[in-house]
């Protein structure tokens, strides 16, 4: 299995999923991490190949919620491919649209006020990671 962890560094949680430039992936196997990766996210606001800006990002906002409309969900549907080979993304806060996105995926979204990657994914792999998606969509 693997867990997917949304970060600026590689070390902390990133709180916002969409200005995140890099995922931490563990590979857990028997309860145990067994292999860490840092991945270069590939879309979202830091994306090599897309240009955004915040203007822009609130202009498209509607009565759904952040993130929704055929071009957010392309955008999230990328997002979801990138980590199709995790089980779990965890993050501290992301749009709704790309949570729906996400799970519609088969992705389990957790997310957490945990700081530390590894922390965190220690404490998923003991079922110890409250999922705080319903106070931290938006």
């Amino acid at each position: 299995m693997k867990i997917a962890l949304v970060t600026m560094e590689g070390r902390t949680i990133s709180q916002h999923y969409g200005r995140s430039p890099y995922y931490v992936i563990y590979t857990v196997e028997n309860k145990e991490i067994v292999g860490q990766e840092l991945r270069r996210r590939g879309t979202g606001h830091f994306a090599p190949d897309v240009q955004t800006n915040e203007q822009n990002h609130e202009e498209h906002d509607n009565s759904q919620g952040h993130g929704f409309g055929s071009d957010a969900d392309k955008k999230h549907a990328s997002m979801a491919q990138e980590i199709g080979d995790c089980k779990v993304l965890v993050a501290g806060m992301m749009g709704r649209g790309a949570y729906q996105a996400f799970t519609s995926a088969g992705i389990e979204v957790v997310m957490t006020d945990f700081e530390g990657v590894q922390d965190a994914a220690e404490a998923y792999i003991r079922g110890e990671l409250k999922n705080l998606a319903d106070e931290r969509t938006h």
